[in-house]
């Protein structure tokens, strides 16, 4: 169980740095994503899609960090990969050690994945494509948004159709 936790988490942050350049997204969205785990771990929603809400929360963080560092000339080899690595390791590892990810009774049956930790790596992948397809839509249309908030909207509806989607998928 601990080589696949590794391998999972080793895979998420290498697709994650892929990228050529860190964009942070804003910081409403951040907290909007911040609320929507709290809001779904308190509702007692299905696991994984509060991972979806955490996984996206942490991308975020991340991101702002990395711009937030970029901005105040803080330079360090690896840098991006050693912000990724700590935020979703100072989320992920207490989590693990209080039994929330990784027990017995809350896998996905047909992949025999923890629900959390799959809803993690979703709602990241999927908060970091609708970052990138509002830079893109950005710039088809001349450097400025379709529509005031475009920014925030694109990601947190990214993150509704998941959880829309896990939600059937889970019940």
């Amino acid at each position: 169980m601990k080589n696949q936790f590794a391998s999972i988490i080793c895979l998420s942050i290498a697709g994650l740095l892929a990228a050529s350049k860190a964009q942070a997204v804003c910081p409403v969205c951040t907290v909007a994503v911040g609320a929507g785990v709290g809001l779904s771990r308190w509702l007692g929603i299905d696991d994984s899609i509060t991972g979806l809400w955490l996984g996206a929360f942490l991308l975020s963080l991340s991101l702002w960090t990395i711009d937030w560092l970029n901005r105040k000339n803080i330079r360090f080899l690896f840098k991006r990969f050693f912000v990724i690595l700590a935020y979703y390791l100072m989320a992920i590892t207490p989590l693990y050690y209080a039994k929330i990810i990784a027990h017995p009774f809350d896998f996905i049956c047909s992949c025999a994945q923890d629900k959390l930790l799959v809803g993690i790596i979703q709602g990241s992948a999927a908060f970091f494509f609708a970052a990138k397809l509002y830079e893109f839509l950005k710039q088809r249309h001349n450097g400025k948004a379709h529509f005031p908030y475009e920014k925030i909207a694109l990601p947190v509806a990214t993150l509704l159709v998941f959880t829309a989607i896990f939600y059937f998928l889970t019940n």
